[in-house]
């Protein structure tokens, strides 16, 4: 027999209230559960008096709607599910913002999931997101597990996937074309008469984007018969340190280099900031690009050239096309927005 003692409950331990009702805001405000209904769905003719009535009670009661029991009737949630592969990557904190600026007006509201890159996290991210029936998804790129594009192709809702267009997408996308973006890239660099060309970035079999940039730009050079003499890659996440390191080793191996292309801004200005600590003259012995257009580099000491990928209006045009198909049943369904990458040349790409 056990030694455990069951000890009674005391008067002094409370129990769990239990979850507030349409009838609780219905009995404190004074109208009928329907009505109620009505103004927090914000559904039905109701008068500015008793709407503001029944608003007031509620956030006094602290009442909370169950989405999940008002959406059986309709078989959603007001949720736009926003799947992106990382907090921390500089890029997405602005196209969470355009799809905040759009929805922010809107009964929808966007909840994120993460996936570190991970397809097999991307799975796991999506089956959950899915189970609640949010009322559209936005999810960053096109190439997905087979398992992932069954699950959205068999969804019922609107899908819009981001960042790229070189792809089939599921349903809607809204991006810019990376393979373009490299080609023009290699254009300008070959332009300003560079042709020891050095390429840094990361591991490409799961940065699809960052490879389709890589393939665009060798397909240009290739073209004016110029080849990437030399690259240097890396895992994980992106530093200034990181690119310190990397501009240093690969110019190590190769010092006859006299531009570098890097992948993104954040190891750009990681290896601007180490050839300017070496004394190198930028651009006149060795230039530099790099890819995103981000905030970082207006506080570096010379602007580094980049490519703007209109990452605010991706994800503003993504959550316009997910309130339109919600509010409009006929709204057009496999919509294809790309956008045009602008270059920025900055104090690193044109020869004086």
């Amino acid at each position: 027999m056990s030694d455990d003692k069951v000890v009674p409950l005391t008067k002094d331990i409370k129990t769990p209230p239990r979850p507030l009702t349409l009838r609780d805001v219905s009995e404190a405000s004074g109208v009928s559960e329907m009505t109620v209904s009505r103004v927090l769905r914000n559904r039905g003719d109701v008068s500015d008096a008793t709407r503001e009535k029944v608003l007031k009670t509620a956030k006094q009661l602290g009442y909370v709607p169950n989405k999940i029991a008002g959406a059986l009737a309709s078989n959603r949630v007001n949720l736009v599910a926003v799947i992106i592969p990382s907090l921390s990557n500089m890029v997405f904190p602005e196209v969470l913002t355009g799809i905040s600026d759009v929805l922010d007006a809107s009964p929808l509201q966007s909840v994120v999931g993460v996936t570190n890159y991970k397809p097999e996290k991307e799975e796991t991210v999506l089956f959950e997101m899915l189970s609640w029936r949010p009322s559209g998804i936005i999810l960053a790129g096109l190439e997905h597990t087979e398992a992932s594009r069954a699950m959205l192709a068999a969804s019922g809702i609107p899908v819009v996937e981001i960042m790229d267009t070189d792809g089939n997408p599921v349903d809607s996308v809204v991006g810019i074309s990376h393979r373009r973006a490299g080609r023009e890239m290699a254009r300008q660099i070959l332009r300003y008469g560079y042709e020891q060309i050095g390429f840094l970035g990361t591991k490409m079999p799961m940065d699809h984007r960052a490879r389709k940039r890589f393939e665009g730009f060798t397909e240009a050079l290739a073209k004016k018969g110029v080849e990437v003499v030399d690259q240097e890659f890396y895992d994980g996440g992106s530093s200034l340190s990181k690119g310190r390191e990397m501009t240093d080793r690969i110019l190590e191996r190769s010092p006859e280099l006299d531009f570098l292309y890097y992948s993104n801004d954040m190891i750009g200005a990681g290896g601007m900031l180490h050839l300017m600590d070496q004394g190198v003259d930028i651009p006149g012995q060795v230039g530099l690009a790099a890819f995103n257009g981000t905030d970082l580099l207006d506080g570096l000491p010379i602007k580094l050239a980049t490519m703007e990928a209109g990452r605010y209006e991706i994800g503003r045009r993504a959550a316009e096309i997910i309130l339109a198909r919600n509010e409009d049943e006929t709204a057009p369904a496999g919509q294809r927005v790309e956008l045009t990458p602008q270059i920025e040349i900055g104090d690193t790409l044109k020869r004086p």
